[in-house]
Protein backbone atom coordinates (compact mmCIF):
# COMPACT_ATOMS: atom_id res chain seq x y z
CA UNK A 1 0.00 0.00 0.00
CA UNK A 2 2.97 2.43 1.27
CA UNK A 3 4.29 1.55 -2.45
CA UNK A 4 1.47 2.28 -4.25
CA UNK A 5 0.70 5.95 -2.46
CA UNK A 6 4.64 6.93 -3.11
CA UNK A 7 4.36 6.01 -6.92
CA UNK A 8 1.04 7.68 -7.28
CA UNK A 9 3.01 10.85 -5.45
CA UNK A 10 5.42 10.44 -8.29
CA UNK A 11 3.42 10.01 -11.38
CA UNK A 12 1.39 13.20 -9.90
CA UNK A 13 4.52 15.39 -10.01
CA UNK A 14 5.51 14.37 -12.97
CA UNK A 15 2.26 15.22 -14.40
CA UNK A 16 2.14 18.68 -12.61
CA UNK A 17 5.50 19.61 -14.03
CA UNK A 18 4.33 19.25 -17.25
CA UNK A 19 1.69 20.85 -17.42
CA UNK A 20 3.19 23.61 -15.87
CA UNK A 21 6.08 23.76 -18.45
CA UNK A 22 3.28 23.67 -20.78
CA UNK A 23 1.63 26.37 -19.93
CA UNK A 24 5.23 28.18 -19.20
CA UNK A 25 5.67 28.08 -22.98
CA UNK A 26 2.06 28.41 -24.26
CA UNK A 27 1.84 31.98 -22.19
CA UNK A 28 5.89 33.07 -22.99
CA UNK A 29 6.37 36.50 -24.34
CA UNK A 30 6.92 36.65 -28.66
CA UNK A 31 10.36 36.81 -29.78
CA UNK A 32 11.28 40.70 -30.63
CA UNK A 33 13.47 40.52 -33.77
CA UNK A 34 15.88 43.40 -34.46
CA UNK A 35 15.37 45.26 -38.03
CA UNK A 36 19.02 44.93 -38.77
CA UNK A 37 18.52 40.80 -39.18
CA UNK A 38 18.05 40.39 -42.82
CA UNK A 39 15.57 38.46 -44.37
CA UNK A 40 16.75 35.19 -45.07
CA UNK A 41 17.07 34.69 -40.92
CA UNK A 42 13.89 36.01 -40.46
CA UNK A 43 12.60 33.54 -42.95
CA UNK A 44 14.52 30.67 -41.27
CA UNK A 45 12.61 31.99 -37.75
CA UNK A 46 9.07 32.47 -38.70
CA UNK A 47 8.37 30.82 -42.15
CA UNK A 48 8.15 34.09 -43.71
CA UNK A 49 5.20 35.48 -41.55
CA UNK A 50 7.29 37.90 -39.46
CA UNK A 51 8.71 40.97 -40.75
CA UNK A 52 10.61 43.84 -38.76
CA UNK A 53 9.69 47.60 -39.15
CA UNK A 54 12.89 49.19 -41.21
CA UNK A 55 12.64 53.05 -40.72
CA UNK A 56 14.73 54.76 -43.09
CA UNK A 57 15.47 58.40 -43.85
CA UNK A 58 14.09 59.49 -46.85
CA UNK A 59 16.55 59.73 -50.19
CA UNK A 60 15.88 63.31 -51.90
CA UNK A 61 17.21 63.73 -55.15
CA UNK A 62 18.11 65.88 -57.67
CA UNK A 63 16.16 67.12 -60.45
CA UNK A 64 17.93 65.69 -63.05
CA UNK A 65 18.63 67.71 -66.49
CA UNK A 66 17.52 66.51 -69.63
CA UNK A 67 19.99 66.84 -72.75
CA UNK A 68 17.55 69.24 -74.19
CA UNK A 69 15.52 70.29 -70.93
CA UNK A 70 15.55 74.32 -70.83
CA UNK A 71 17.28 76.30 -68.41
CA UNK A 72 16.52 79.43 -66.57
CA UNK A 73 19.64 82.21 -66.14
CA UNK A 74 20.03 85.04 -63.61
CA UNK A 75 20.76 88.01 -64.91
CA UNK A 76 23.38 89.83 -62.92
CA UNK A 77 22.26 93.43 -61.67
CA UNK A 78 23.04 96.15 -64.46
CA UNK A 79 24.81 99.08 -62.72
CA UNK A 80 23.23 102.69 -63.85
CA UNK A 81 24.41 104.42 -66.65
CA UNK A 82 27.04 106.89 -66.33
CA UNK A 83 27.15 110.06 -67.47
CA UNK A 84 29.74 110.83 -69.90
CA UNK A 85 31.77 113.79 -70.68
CA UNK A 86 30.99 115.69 -73.96
CA UNK A 87 34.41 117.13 -74.25
CA UNK A 88 35.87 113.65 -73.45
CA UNK A 89 33.83 110.99 -74.32
CA UNK A 90 35.66 108.09 -73.07
CA UNK A 91 36.07 109.47 -69.48
CA UNK A 92 33.11 109.10 -66.79
CA UNK A 93 31.68 112.36 -65.70
CA UNK A 94 31.70 112.34 -61.07
CA UNK A 95 28.39 113.36 -60.18
CA UNK A 96 27.35 114.62 -56.88
CA UNK A 97 24.39 116.77 -55.80
CA UNK A 98 24.96 120.44 -55.89
CA UNK A 99 25.39 121.76 -52.16
CA UNK A 100 22.81 124.62 -50.96
CA UNK A 101 24.64 127.04 -50.30
CA UNK A 102 25.16 127.39 -54.06
CA UNK A 103 21.49 127.22 -54.82
CA UNK A 104 20.07 131.39 -56.12
CA UNK A 105 19.09 133.20 -53.08
CA UNK A 106 19.43 136.96 -51.71
CA UNK A 107 21.65 138.01 -49.52
CA UNK A 108 22.82 141.04 -47.38
CA UNK A 109 26.29 142.46 -49.32
CA UNK A 110 27.97 145.53 -48.69
CA UNK A 111 29.86 146.88 -51.73
CA UNK A 112 30.50 150.49 -53.32
CA UNK A 113 29.75 148.50 -56.55
CA UNK A 114 26.32 150.33 -58.09
CA UNK A 115 23.31 147.96 -58.58
CA UNK A 116 23.84 145.51 -61.73
CA UNK A 117 27.43 145.06 -61.20
CA UNK A 118 28.14 141.64 -61.35
CA UNK A 119 30.98 140.63 -58.41
CA UNK A 120 32.48 137.09 -58.84
CA UNK A 121 34.54 135.72 -55.65
CA UNK A 122 36.40 132.66 -56.82
CA UNK A 123 38.31 132.01 -53.57
CA UNK A 124 33.84 131.24 -52.03
CA UNK A 125 32.92 130.12 -55.96
CA UNK A 126 30.37 132.76 -55.66
CA UNK A 127 28.93 135.44 -58.38
CA UNK A 128 27.06 138.44 -57.24
CA UNK A 129 24.79 140.77 -58.77
CA UNK A 130 24.46 143.80 -56.68
CA UNK A 131 20.91 144.81 -56.45
CA UNK A 132 19.36 148.09 -54.08
CA UNK A 133 19.29 148.46 -50.37
CA UNK A 134 23.01 146.58 -49.67
CA UNK A 135 21.39 143.49 -51.03
CA UNK A 136 22.69 140.78 -53.77
CA UNK A 137 21.46 138.05 -55.21
CA UNK A 138 24.37 135.11 -55.24
CA UNK A 139 24.47 132.44 -57.40
CA UNK A 140 27.27 129.54 -57.20
CA UNK A 141 29.62 128.81 -59.56
CA UNK A 142 32.61 127.25 -61.33
CA UNK A 143 35.83 128.76 -61.42
CA UNK A 144 39.30 127.97 -63.47
CA UNK A 145 41.14 125.16 -62.10
CA UNK A 146 44.62 125.58 -60.67
CA UNK A 147 47.11 127.28 -63.43
CA UNK A 148 43.88 129.00 -64.94
CA UNK A 149 42.91 131.55 -62.05
CA UNK A 150 42.66 135.50 -63.33
CA UNK A 151 41.23 138.34 -61.98
CA UNK A 152 40.11 141.92 -63.17
CA UNK A 153 37.15 143.99 -64.59
CA UNK A 154 35.53 143.94 -68.24
CA UNK A 155 32.21 144.58 -69.06
CA UNK A 156 29.66 142.21 -71.24
CA UNK A 157 30.71 142.74 -74.94
CA UNK A 158 27.67 140.09 -76.11
CA UNK A 159 24.86 137.13 -74.78
CA UNK A 160 24.03 134.32 -76.99
CA UNK A 161 20.81 131.79 -76.55
CA UNK A 162 22.67 128.64 -76.91
CA UNK A 163 26.04 129.14 -77.75
CA UNK A 164 28.08 127.32 -80.26
CA UNK A 165 31.75 126.62 -78.74
CA UNK A 166 35.01 126.91 -80.73
CA UNK A 167 37.82 125.39 -78.77
CA UNK A 168 40.67 127.66 -78.66
CA UNK A 169 43.52 126.17 -80.53
CA UNK A 170 45.69 126.54 -77.06
CA UNK A 171 43.15 124.81 -75.68
CA UNK A 172 42.84 122.00 -78.26
CA UNK A 173 47.01 121.61 -78.15
CA UNK A 174 47.06 121.09 -74.52
CA UNK A 175 44.01 117.87 -74.73
CA UNK A 176 45.58 116.95 -77.87
CA UNK A 177 48.74 116.60 -75.13
CA UNK A 178 46.91 114.43 -72.92
CA UNK A 179 45.50 112.44 -75.63
CA UNK A 180 42.14 114.12 -75.37
CA UNK A 181 40.96 115.21 -78.83
CA UNK A 182 38.58 118.26 -78.83
CA UNK A 183 35.78 118.92 -82.02
CA UNK A 184 36.99 121.96 -84.05
CA UNK A 185 33.28 123.59 -83.67
CA UNK A 186 30.47 122.06 -81.67
CA UNK A 187 26.95 123.42 -82.50
CA UNK A 188 25.20 125.03 -79.49
CA UNK A 189 22.69 122.23 -77.61
CA UNK A 190 22.35 119.96 -74.51
CA UNK A 191 25.18 118.45 -75.31
CA UNK A 192 27.46 121.82 -75.05
CA UNK A 193 29.60 122.38 -72.52
CA UNK A 194 28.70 125.94 -73.02
CA UNK A 195 25.10 125.30 -71.65
CA UNK A 196 22.15 127.40 -72.53
CA UNK A 197 23.01 130.83 -72.28
CA UNK A 198 27.04 132.68 -72.64
CA UNK A 199 28.10 136.31 -71.90
CA UNK A 200 31.70 137.46 -73.47
CA UNK A 201 33.73 139.16 -71.42
CA UNK A 202 35.28 142.07 -73.48
CA UNK A 203 38.08 141.17 -75.83
CA UNK A 204 39.21 137.74 -73.81
CA UNK A 205 38.41 134.07 -74.20
CA UNK A 206 36.44 134.01 -71.21
CA UNK A 207 32.69 133.44 -70.60
CA UNK A 208 30.32 133.50 -67.88
CA UNK A 209 28.18 130.50 -69.33
CA UNK A 210 26.20 127.71 -68.66
CA UNK A 211 27.03 124.26 -68.06
CA UNK A 212 25.69 120.24 -69.01
CA UNK A 213 27.89 119.34 -65.74
CA UNK A 214 25.72 121.27 -62.94
CA UNK A 215 27.91 118.81 -60.06
CA UNK A 216 30.68 120.92 -61.22
CA UNK A 217 29.02 124.10 -58.95
CA UNK A 218 30.97 124.93 -56.19
CA UNK A 219 34.77 123.78 -58.30
CA UNK A 220 37.82 124.60 -59.50
CA UNK A 221 36.80 122.38 -63.09
CA UNK A 222 37.74 125.36 -65.67
CA UNK A 223 40.18 126.81 -67.90
CA UNK A 224 39.30 130.24 -66.71
CA UNK A 225 35.56 130.66 -67.79
CA UNK A 226 32.91 131.35 -65.35
CA UNK A 227 30.42 128.70 -65.29
CA UNK A 228 26.64 128.51 -63.61
CA UNK A 229 23.59 125.62 -63.34
CA UNK A 230 21.70 126.12 -66.71
CA UNK A 231 18.68 127.10 -64.82
CA UNK A 232 21.02 129.70 -63.25
CA UNK A 233 22.51 131.56 -66.16
CA UNK A 234 19.13 131.63 -68.01
CA UNK A 235 18.09 133.92 -64.63
CA UNK A 236 21.30 135.77 -64.92
CA UNK A 237 21.03 136.17 -68.76
CA UNK A 238 17.48 137.78 -68.50
CA UNK A 239 18.48 140.52 -65.27
CA UNK A 240 21.72 141.47 -66.89
CA UNK A 241 22.42 143.40 -70.84
CA UNK A 242 25.68 144.34 -72.80
CA UNK A 243 28.03 146.72 -70.86
CA UNK A 244 27.29 145.17 -67.56
CA UNK A 245 30.82 145.85 -64.75
CA UNK A 246 31.75 141.99 -64.06
CA UNK A 247 34.53 142.36 -61.05
CA UNK A 248 36.52 139.03 -61.37
CA UNK A 249 38.31 138.62 -57.91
Amino acid sequence: MMKQLVLAAALFGIFSTAALADDRYATRPPVVLSPDLTAPWINQLGGGTVRPVVYQRPVVRQPQRGLFQRRVLRQAPQAAPQTVSAINPGIPSIRHPIEPQYLPQMVDYDTTEKPGTIVIDTNNRFLYLVMQGGKARRYGVGVGKPGFEWAGAHKITRKTEWPDWTPPSEMISREAAKGHYLPARMDGGAENPLGARAMYLGSTLYRIHGTNAPWSIGSAVSSGCIRLRNEDVVDLYDRVSVGTRVIVM
